[in-house]
């Protein structure tokens, strides 16, 4: 067998799997997605919590401000804690195919940009997103929570948003308190309320 017949090979039993792997992800993606570390594993489940904090879990001194301040904040929160927030939605879109969501077409998060103002830079802006599992409860509930609709419903409001505090370690690089003036920062801070649970439009 030639080297070439080989890679011919082994590039056909690679699409066979990742096919397979998306097909079974379609009908049951597991909470921790699709995870090569325990590291991945336990960033996928925190990502994933369909649970609703309970009045305890609130940290009172989160808000939208104390998100923003300068600063290395890596370990300023906890990601067992879940917060309330207010601001305005400067940007609303879907997010990209993730391990997180096995990779399967149509199982999203939604990524929902918020600042102190309609047209906060990104570098002052906190991220908050939905995830497909929370997305069929708020379907259940009668509610559109669709990239689509929460892009149109709420693009330029004042929202109240809660749910479960997570600190998104791939993105810390990336964010203004992490790497203050780097060029390409599009985000203050790495920490983010994923999964969102709860929303309202105060204006």
């Amino acid at each position: 067998m030639t080297k070439n017949q080989r890679l011919l090979i082994f590039a056909i039993l690679s699409v066979l799997i990742i096919t397979l792997v998306v097909i079974a992800g379609r009908y049951k993606c597991p909470s921790s997605g699709l995870a090569f570390t325990e590291q991945q594993r336990r960033l996928h489940r925190l990502k994933n919590r369909t649970s609703h904090p309970l009045p305890t879990d609130f940290n009172s001194a989160v808000s939208l401000e104390a998100l923003l301040q300068p600063g290395v904040d890596t370990n300023r929160w906890s990601s067992h804690h879940a917060a309330s927030v207010e601001g305005f939605v400067v940007s609303v879109a879907a997010g990209p195919l993730e391990l997180t969501n096995c990779h399967v077409p149509g199982r999203r998060d939604t990524h929902i940009h918020i600042g102190r103002r309609k047209d906060s830079p990104p570098s002052e802006q906190v991220v908050l997103e939905t995830t497909p599992r929370l997305e069929d409860w708020a379907k259940q509930q009668g509610w559109d929570w669709s990239a689509a609709a929460l892009k149109a419903t709420l693009t330029g409001r004042k929202v109240r948003f809660e749910g479960w505090l997570l600190f998104d370690e791939s993105h810390a690089g990336e964010s203004e308190n992490i790497a203050p003036g780097r060029s390409g920062n599009w985000r203050a801070t790495a920490w983010e309320i994923h999964p969102i649970t709860k929303l309202n439009i105060i204006e």
